[in-house]
């Protein structure tokens, strides 16, 4: 499931540079950890508030923490964390 969850990442990652959102780079070895860090602070993760303003929060990695496919990889504090910011800006289930 973390190899699923790291590729649709990554492709989220991908498409958001398509948009002009530039985002770090994660590196796979790392990814998971990199994920788990982002929702566990209280800084959005890369990318979030521009993809907010282009309406495309669903390429954040916010979205993807709650994506049914991949909440067994996030503790209930993560999946919350993400999905109180993805409500706060305005993102649509």
């Amino acid at each position: 499931m973390e190899q699923k969850f790291l590729a649709a990442w990554a492709a989220n990652r991908e498409k958001a540079e398509k948009l002009g959102v530039r985002m770090r780079p994660v590196d796979p070895e790392k990814g998971m950890q990199t994920a788990h860090r982002s929702l566990s602070g209280t800084r959005v993760s890369d990318g979030f508030d521009s993809l907010a303003q282009k309406g495309q929060l669903s390429l954040s990695l916010e979205a993807l923490a709650v994506d049914k496919r991949f909440t067994g990889l996030f503790s209930d504090e993560e999946a919350n964390t993400a999905l109180i910011r993805l409500l706060d800006a305005g993102y649509k289930f």
